[in-house]
């Protein structure tokens, strides 16, 4: 059958594309928070991870947050979409927590994280992207 991908005659379901609209400005704003937090992360990784290596891995933590976040928005697909959902509302709970941990305990941070203070040093993009992103990402879906 033309068309098909097997032999069953059974069509694979189109992917959903979610590089449109205010998705792509979504990718885009995930695509600059990777480079800004994987940038930021190795650099303090290289050169002073001594100094508050807690800090500096959870700024790794959210580059590679991003990163696969902007990668399955960019792919697209009902599998994609899912992962980023999962991943955006993982990446709310770890803004939450740590946002919340530097307010409540200083000490523990002696240099700030891209979570820190709920993203505050990143204009709280890092709060309001994953928001964005489930909300996004709900709509897409229809």
């Amino acid at each position: 059958m033309p068309g098909s991908t097997s032999g069953s005659g059974i069509r694979p379901e189109p992917a959903t594309r979610l590089v449109k609209g205010p998705g792509l400005l979504l990718v885009w704003l995930y695509g600059v928070m990777s480079v800004g937090a994987v940038s930021r992360s190795v650099y303090q990784i290289a050169t002073e991870y001594d100094r508050a290596p807690l800090a500096y891995s959870l700024s790794a933590i959210a580059a590679v947050v991003y990163a696969f976040i902007t990668y399955t928005l960019f792919r697209g697909g009902e599998r994609a979409r899912r992962a980023a959902l999962v991943c955006c509302a993982a990446e709310l709970v770890g803004v939450l927590t740590v946002g919340t941990w530097t307010l409540a305990d200083p000490s523990a941070f002696p240099d700030a994280t891209v979570w820190s203070d709920y993203g505050m040093g990143y204009l709280f993009i890092p709060v309001l992207l994953p928001v964005t992103g489930m909300l996004w990402l709900r709509r897409a879906r229809r």
